[in-house]
């Protein structure tokens, strides 16, 4: 399960740094490790220990699993950080599959060499199995390199197939199977030449950066949404749910923004997102708050109802653990999760891997962040020049299946940005 010598225990030193400049420019081309919004996060390279997670369900959950075994590690490293931060110390990046039993798999990858930014503290954090780290430097690092041309095509179902499946959801909603179910797309990337992972993610960060620019084992994002933060007892969930594309006239866009805040179908659909994560944080939290209206997020290609779902800590639950009581919510699965999940095996036509699962690190003090894995692409290990991307869109009665189409066609459009030269 994991490629870490059994028994040996890892050695963490984390140091003050000065300004070393953004933090993605440090990361070198092979395996880049990366949570970052604006300019803030951690970055990291190498492997000291990678943790392949089994599928399973219930108790050996992916999640579940990967928090048992990040806190054994804990207990058995040696970790000397004078930061004392969120994300110094000993850190783990971690990426999960959208459903517990797909064969994507999960992992978590203690990388080398963690640099971390974060209030105008930096922080450089070395980790080694059984010695002491090395002593703490940063690599030069090779330039950036353009993929080249990028050709895009269909990746599981065309454009009308997709739409007929969005018609056939609202059947199920209208049968009285689901209240709302999320359905997914897929799109086939090809570039030029082999395709430099820092490419995209650069490009994500400089067009998105409220949103949560990641790369773990070949994912690479920018995500808006946050599943979960733990941080020093806090507890944070930002829920997405209704969205409407920009035109780019800011006048315009005002318009749209009123009209979304007041569309009963968006409003349907991020009350259901909305009621699924605050029941999932009440077991774990002495209050919780709830605003009673969303606010509209605005994003440089879509805007979003968005709520700020906020606790307070009630058991020692890590960040990991939280994760898993969240997911999946009714953001990116539906509702009734069950038969929401069920409705998706049958109409998406492919295994969604670790598109809308969780991404994001946990520290050794269980504090962390974790988003959940939207607007991204999915490197493939055997072809670098290929890239699969993702988008997916919430289903509710109101629903049109060619609005849906239309929806999910700008949120592939960062991806499909990204690469391009």
């Amino acid at each position: 399960m994991t490629t870490a010598p059994v028994g040996v225990p890892l050695v963490v030193r984390t140091l003050p740094l000065s300004d070393p400049g953004p933090l993605l420019s440090l990361l070198p081309h092979a395996a880049p490790l990366a949570w970052v919004r604006r300019g803030e996060g951690i970055v990291g390279w190498g492997t000291v220990a990678r943790i392949d997670l089994p599928p399973g369900r219930g108790e050996s959950s992916p999640l579940r699993l990967a928090d048992r075994v990040w806190s054994d590690l804990v207990a058995h490293a040696l970790v000397r950080d004078v930061v004392g931060l969120p994300g110094s110390g000993l850190v783990a990046f971690g990426s999960f599959g959208f459903s517990p039993s797909s064969p994507a798999g999960a992992v978590l990858v203690i990388p080398e060499v963690v640099v971390g930014h974060r209030a105008g503290q930096w922080w450089l954090t070395t980790i080694s199995a059984g010695g002491l780290p090395p002593p703490p430097e940063l690599p030069d690092v090779e330039p950036v390199s353009s993929p080249g041309e990028v050709s895009f095509a269909d990746g599981a179902l065309g454009a009308a197939q997709w739409a007929g499946a969005v018609a056939e959801a609202i059947d199920a909603i209208a049968a009285g199977r689901v209240d709302k179910v999320v359905l997914a797309r897929d799109m086939e990337a090809r570039t030029e030449q082999e395709l430099d992972p820092r490419w995209p993610l650069r490009r994500l960060a400089e067009r998105y950066p409220g949103c949560f620019t990641f790369s773990v084992d070949g994912l690479i994002g920018a995500t808006p949404e946050l599943l979960v933060r733990r941080e020093k007892g806090l507890v944070t969930s930002r829920v997405l749910a209704g969205t409407i594309r920009r035109t780019g006239d800011d006048a315009r866009d005002l318009s749209l923004a009123a009209s979304l805040a007041r569309s009963s179908k968006d409003l349907e659909e991020h009350e259901y997102a909305v009621r699924s994560v605050a029941e999932a944080l009440l077991p774990h939290c002495t209050s919780t708050n709830v605003p009673e209206s969303p606010f509209v997020l605005h994003l440089a290609n879509v805007m979003h109802l968005a709520t700020d779902v906020t606790g307070v800590l009630a058991d020692a639950s890590s960040a990991l653990a939280l994760a898993d009581a969240l997911h999946p919510s009714a953001a990116v699965c539906g509702t009734p999760t069950t038969q929401a999940a069920e409705l998706i095996e049958e109409l998406e036509a492919m295994d969604r891997g670790r598109y809308a699962g969780p991404v994001g690190w946990i520290d050794a003090e269980g504090d962390g962040e974790w988003g959940l894995a939207l607007r991204c692409g999915r490197l493939d290990p055997d072809d670098p020049h290929s890239v699969r991307l993702f988008a997916g869109c919430g289903i509710v009665a109101g629903s049109d299946p060619e609005a849906e189409l239309a929806e999910s066609v700008a949120k592939l459009v960062p991806m499909r940005d990204a690469l391009a030269t």
